[in-house]
C-alpha cells in the first residue's frame, strides 16, 4: 500500500483485541498507524492538519463514533473516516455518511476488505488535499459563483440543511438542491466534506 509518507492510518477502537489486530495488520505493509482506546484519547492527539484517514468503531463508552464524527466536523478536521460496527442498520450507516463518513463496514471485518477501503481513503485525502491546498485555485473557482450560490454555501459550512437554508432564504427547497449540485459541481467538489475543507482552506489557510 503506497501512501504519502505523511499519512497515517488511525484506529479508534476500545477492544484492545481489535486495536492489536488492527495495528499489526497495516504495521506489517508499514504503514504508519496509531491507535487509540477512546474518542477523547484521539481527539486530545491530533493535529489539525493530519493527512491520513480514521477508522473509527461505532460503539464506545464515553463519546460514540457518531458523536466523535460531529466532533471532528466542528473542529473542521476532514480525515476520511471508515465506520466500523458489530452492530450495523441502514439509519445507523445513513447518519454516519452524514455526518461525514466515507464508508461503513461490519465487524468480523475482512483485513484484506479493511485494506482495500483503506486504501481508497487514504486515495481520497491525498486527493483533496491536493485539489484544495492552493488557496489562489480556490479563490478562482468560488469566483464562478452567484451571489445566490455563495449565500447558499455559507449557510451550507455552518452546518445548515437544506431545508434550513431554503427557510433562511425564503426560497423552496427545490431551489436550494439546484443551487447546491451548481455549486458543487462548480468547485468541482464530490462531498460536502470536501465542499467545506475547500472553503475553509481559502478563509483560514492554516486549516
Amino acid at each position: 500500500m503506497a501512501i504519502d509518507e505523511t499519512a497515517k492510518v488511525f484506529i479508534v477502537d476500545d477492544d484492545p483485541d481489535v486495536r492489536r489486530s488492527l495495528c499489526w495488520l497495516f504495521e506489517s505493509l508499514q504503514v504508519p498507524v496509531a491507535a487509540y482506546d477512546s474518542a477523547y484519547a484521539f481527539l486530545a492527539d491530533l493535529e489539525p492538519d493530519q493527512a491520513g484517514c480514521l477508522v473509527l468503531d461505532l460503539r464506545m463508552p464515553g463519546m460514540d463514533g457518531l458523536a466523535l464524527l460531529e466532533e471532528l466536523r466542528a473542529r473542521h478536521a476532514f480525515l476520511p473516516v471508515i465506520m466500523v460496527t458489530g452492530y450495523g442498520t441502514v439509519p445507523t450507516a445513513t447518519r454516519a455518511m452524514r455526518c461525514g463518513a466515507v464508508d461503513f463496514i461490519e465487524k468480523p471485518v475482512n483485513h484484506q476488505d479493511l485494506l482495500d477501503r483503506a486504501r481508497q481513503a487514504l486515495e481520497l485525502d491525498r486527493h483533496h488535499r491536493k485539489l484544495f491546498g492552493p488557496s489562489q485555485r480556490t479563490a478562482a473557482l468560488l469566483e464562478t459563483l452567484t451571489e445566490r450560490e455563495r449565500e447558499v454555501l455559507d449557510l451550507m459550512v455552518q452546518g445548515s440543511s437544506n431545508k434550513q437554508i431554503a427557510r433562511a432564504l425564503n426560497v423552496g427547497v427545490r431551489t436550494i438542491e439546484t443551487h447546491r449540485a451548481n455549486l458543487m459541481r462548480k468547485l468541482e467538489a464530490d462531498s460536502l466534506a470536501a465542499l467545506v475543507r475547500m472553503t475553509l482552506s481559502w478563509r483560514h489557510p492554516r486549516y
